[in-house]
């Protein structure tokens, strides 16, 4: 795959219609096994990866994700650009339920997982006040307008470590900082991404109200699966109508982001550290 595509695929979303010469592609990678088998194809007349992240069934709770081997392997693979999609709880009256929030900022409150290919003898920051790609956020906006969509532009996103949901304590004072959305996956995805130079956009399926309603029920298994199946909907059609005009995307620096990152001395990066870290790093080391 030459700047190829990826989906990851959150609760619900495992399938694309029209998605035509698939094949499963098990990638090994420094980190481990990815979240399940890629599957390669093409769509739309492009090159396609989809990974579903909890892996077929949902057998990985959000801390326990291989998110550094599903990037790893879908950069190795040739992707460019990752889409993912994601349930969501609202965080606010008029984000109603079902509405796809394409979120522009991220607030991580994660304390269990790493969130970085760096250590190891290599250090390196990238530049997270954008996290993710305005490119395909704006081209995501464009045609949910043209079909008549509804979509959130842009929205903060608290990414919690779970697997349980907020107490009514921590859900008022998310509340309180202004966020729109809850989650618990896409801020690690989003600093992988960015290390690993792809471009990277968020559609965020709001099924809930977290918590904090008080004329709705708190959050629960049985509400996310029953509300979600609408916003599912609208995000594939989403991402299917922005494949089709990809083209059409604007600009972005998403792929400079390693430019004058790492810290490092060239001299003193270990082997190891540079064969592991070869597609990400590879073109950015002498």
């Amino acid at each position: 795959m030459m700047d190829g595509i990826g989906i990851i695929g959150g609760s619900g979303l495992y399938l694309l219609d029209g998605f035509e010469d698939v094949r499963e592609v098990t990638v090994e990678t420094p980190f481990g096994p990815t979240s399940d088998v890629i599957l390669v194809g093409r769509l739309g007349g492009r090159d396609l990866a989809f990974l579903p992240r909890h892996g077929r069934g949902h057998r990985y709770l959000p801390t326990e994700v291989p998110y550094r081997a599903n990037v790893w392997a879908l950069k190795s693979l040739g992707v460019s650009r990752i889409f993912s999609v994601s349930a969501v709880g609202s965080m606010k009256q008029e984000i109603t339920l079902g509405t796809p929030v394409l979120v522009d900022q991220f607030i991580d409150r994660t304390v269990a997982r790493p969130s970085t290919f760096f250590g190891n003898g290599i250090v390196g920051h990238v530049s997270m006040a954008d996290p993710t790609c305005p490119a395909l956020r704006g081209l995501l906006a464009q045609v949910a307008t043209e079909a008549g969509v509804e979509v959130i532009q842009g929205g903060t996103y608290v990414c919690i470590e779970g697997p349980q949901f907020s107490s009514r304590a921590e859900s008022f004072m998310y509340r309180q900082t202004g966020v729109d959305v809850i989650g618990m996956t896409n801020a690690t995805e989003a600093k992988l991404a960015r290390e690993a130079e792809i471009c990277y956009a968020t559609l965020a399926i709001p099924t809930d109200y977290d918590c904090w309603h008080e004329s709705e029920e708190a959050v629960s298994v049985e509400a996310v699966i029953a509300r979600l199946s609408l916003g599912i909907g609208r995000a594939r059609s989403l991402i299917l109508a922005a494949i089709a005009r990809l083209d059409e995307a604007g600009p972005c620096r998403c792929h400079e982001a390693l430019a004058g990152a790492v810290m490092t001395d060239p001299a003193r990066i270990p082997a190891e550290a540079k064969v592991r870290l070869a597609p990400i790093l590879g073109h950015r080391l002498p």
